[in-house]
């Protein structure tokens, strides 16, 4: 018989005690969330409102942008609340939404930026076939396979992760969910997820 405990929340050690320094770091994070929030939703309203703009590289752009804005939403405002209430808990269900938002993010930011440089590979190198090759339904299937690559991966990922118990402790030092801390808290040899991890990604 195991001597595990269910772990229902985590503590989110990444920053300083000190109440001064908290404020600090919540300022410093709310004017940075803002100005990525402002300059990614100018982004997408310029390229969703100027027909001129509706090619597939300004496309892929929006969609970067959007991925911005996801990956700074799930991890900035958790941490700026955390900081102004002089609180370092996140449920369990808070977490796990967190590590699959932010893979997800992540991923799906990676496979827009290779996509990308398809798109200005197939400019540079063949333009003549340039408007052919990338019409409208090889980028919108080129976005929807780059969104459902990050929903993939980040279900591999953090079905990996979740699935493992935790008995160590429930301390993560770090101020967001982040997997290579969460696997340090795991009371199975994570060795093998981690070779898993590292091969998938």
């Amino acid at each position: 018989m195991s001597n595990w405990t269910t772990v229902t929340d985590f503590l989110l050690l990444g920053f300083s005690d000190t109440r001064e320094l908290q404020i600090l770091h919540f300022v410093i994070f709310l004017a940075a969330y803002l100005a990525a929030l402002v300059g990614n939703l100018l982004v997408i309203t310029v390229v969703t409102t100027d027909h001129h703009l509706h090619s597939p590289m300004y496309c892929f752009l929006a969609n970067l942008s959007i991925l911005d804005l996801g990956t700074i939403s799930v991890i900035v405002p958790k941490s700026m609340a955390n900081s102004l209430l002089n609180t370092r808990k996140i449920s369990y269900a808070g977490c796990v939404s967190q590590v699959f938002l932010f893979v997800l993010c992540s991923a799906a930011d990676l496979a827009f930026l290779t996509i990308m440089a398809y798109d200005q590979y197939v400019a540079i190198c063949k333009p003549l076939h340039y408007e052919i090759i990338m019409n409208g339904r090889a980028c919108v299937q080129m976005a929807a396979s780059a969104w459902a690559a990050g929903v993939m991966y980040s279900a591999l990922h953090t079905g990996n992760t979740f699935s493992l118990p935790f008995c160590h402790s429930n301390i993560i030092n770090q101020f967001f969910c982040e997997i290579p801390q969460l696997l340090r808290l795991s009371c199975s040899d994570a060795y093998c997820r981690e070779l898993a991890a590292l091969a998938i990604s």
